[in-house]
């Protein structure tokens, strides 16, 4: 379990922004590189790869990588659709689009459609209320959700055909 040489040239950049003795800084951005990386999660392999590189204990990453709901600690399909249900996006209609996503793909919350290609998962605010309901896939938000955008949404990602990731930049910089 090893980085693409592409990927290792990336996290050394990335490792090397920090000071010596600090390069524990670098966890959050090298968790989301191995994501991006290994499959979109982070396996136990992969976790203990990455305290490696950073010289750390692999409780280290596990606490973080446990910690953060960006992180996935089992396989999601290509394509992760993160439903904000606070309230701003409740009130403005989020259950409906849920229950919708749940119906259109034949999954509950939780679960990988049959193809692979979307996981369903719900979170707690993505700071953006003002244009509620929303939801989150890889680095894009799509805001102002009706039922009739959320199908355009999964019939243009179905198209496209390939793994949403966090941080776009940091991927492919």
């Amino acid at each position: 379990m090893v980085f693409s040489p592409e990927a290792l040239a990336r996290a050394n950049k990335i490792i090397a922004r920090y000071p010596q003795g600090k390069q524990k800084s670098a966890l959050l951005p090298l968790l989301h590189l191995a994501q991006s990386e290994f499959e979109g999660w982070l396996s136990p392999e992969v976790m203990d790869y990455v305290a490696s590189l950073l010289s750390i204990k692999p409780i280290e990453v596990y606490e973080v990588a446990t910690f953060y709901s960006m992180y996935n600690m089992k396989p999601v399909g290509k394509c992760l659709l993160e439903v904000c249900q606070t309230s701003s996006c409740w009130l403005r209609g989020s259950e409906e689009i849920l229950e919708h996503i749940k119906n259109k793909l034949n999954i509950e919350v939780g679960e990988t459609s049959a193809d692979g290609m979307f996981t369903l998962k719900t979170v707690e605010c993505l700071g953006s209320c003002g244009t509620a309901p929303m939801l989150q896939c890889g680095a894009d938000f799509h805001e102002n959700l009706t039922v009739e955008k959320v199908d355009e949404l999964i019939e243009k990602l179905k198209k496209k055909n390939e793994r949403s990731t966090y941080l776009k930049s940091l991927v492919n910089s």
